[in-house]
């Protein structure tokens, strides 16, 4: 049974563009089936996580990332008797924005359109679901409701001071009241992020040989998992044992922002989305108690697996690929593909071409870029 505070599909805002509900589909369970049809979404495919996509086949991409979480965010959005269809299409859109080579990619490009306005993944997210999908006869986006459009913007929390461009310019037309927090489906589909990669990116750590399972257990909520798995099944055979722990990491986490949620939730006195809205505090979170664990195992991963040598030299080159790339189109923006060319003729001055490219960059795979780099340049990247 859904709360009070929940969002409710029957007295959702509606679409900008006006269409007929369907017979059978709640709007938010059509947004969510949109967004998993939406191009942006099957290139997530081939986007990197932490590891460039072609470097392993077991390693989380883009794709499998976001799968993660919308799992993670029906669970805990039925436990705590909100949406699931809206908190499922937030979490699968959430990462739509990403650039290739992860936050790697993004900080190349933000540099580079510093001039411009910049780059956030988030704000890119909503300009593609807005703007940038382009497959259906009466409007451009994905026309999605404005809970969704909401959800992608503001998950994190208020977007306030300057705003990023492609936010900027689609909430001057579409007011998603960025001020306020977002609804607590939203809300459930950033800390189930948070769930996500803290678990995976452990599980991919060990599995690239970063460091050992030794190593980990001296972490907290880490080693407690593995103390239980040898306690209960002494002798497991290692590839078990590592899965067994890690997903009692996972449920550790999980229980912790239901309980913390449900409590938080109930000291607010909320009735109503609206009231969810402006509270003034996130209704979703991690207990202090974990959120300090959580700090140490972050550090930890900072340390030994984002800042590894081999992931920084995979950094820096991934980062003269985007850097080598944006030059090239700025010189000869009719070196994007075809279709693109009326958007580009459209353009009035050097900040419009700009964005077009920053566009096609952003929306490229890690492999389409290294195999762009390789063809325009001549050399192997």
């Amino acid at each position: 049974m859904q709360e009070p505070y929940a969002s409710d599909p029957v007295r959702a805002r509606g679409r900008r563009f006006p269409e007929e509900e369907s017979s059978f589909r709640s709007c938010f369970q059509r947004d969510r089936d949109r967004i998993i049809h939406a191009s942006a979404f099957r290139r997530l495919k081939h986007k990197t996580q932490v590891f460039v996509e072609h470097e392993g086949d077991y390693f989380r991409t883009r794709l499998t990332h976001s799968i993660e979480v919308a799992q993670v965010a029906r669970t805990m959005a039925g436990a705590l008797g909100l949406n699931q269809e809206l908190t499922e299409a937030v979490a699968l859109a959430h990462d739509l924005g990403h650039t290739p080579f992860g936050h790697t990619g993004e900080d190349a490009l933000d540099a580079l359109m510093a001039p411009y306005g910049g780059f956030d993944h988030n704000a890119q997210a909503v300009r593609i679901v807005t703007s940038l999908e382009r497959h259906y006869a009466e409007f451009d986006g994905l026309n999605l409701t404005w809970e969704t459009l909401e959800g992608i913007a503001k998950h994190n929390g208020p977007v306030v001071g300057e705003l990023p461009y492609a936010l900027a310019d689609y909430n001057a037309e579409h007011d998603l009241e960025l001020h306020t927090h977002a609804s607590a489906e939203a809300q459930v589909a950033a800390l189930s992020d948070d769930v996500a990669y803290n678990n995976h990116d452990l599980h991919d750590g060990l599995r690239a040989g970063l460091f050992t399972e030794e190593e980990i257990v001296d972490l907290p909520i880490v080693g407690d998992a593995y103390a239980e798995v040898d306690r209960l099944y002494p002798g497991l055979e290692h590839i078990r044992r590592r899965h067994e722990a890690l997903r009692r990491v996972f449920g550790v986490m999980v229980s912790d922002v239901i309980d913390t949620s449900r409590r938080l939730l109930s000291q607010s006195g909320a009735q109503s989305v609206e009231e969810i809205r402006h509270h003034g505090a996130p209704v979703v979170q991690f207990s202090p108690a974990l959120w300090s664990d959580l700090k140490q195992i972050r550090s930890f991963l900072f340390t030994r697996m984002y800042r590894a040598p081999s992931v920084v030299e995979m950094r820096r080159e991934v980062t003269e690929v985007v850097n080598a790339l944006f030059p090239l189109y700025m010189a000869d923006p009719m070196l994007l593909p075809e279709r693109w060319h009326p958007d580009l003729r459209a353009c009035n001055d050097e900040v419009a071409v700009a964005r077009k490219v920053s566009d096609y960059i952003a929306g490229m795979t890690d492999r389409f870029a290294l195999q762009e780099h390789d063809r325009l340049l001549g050399k192997p990247h």
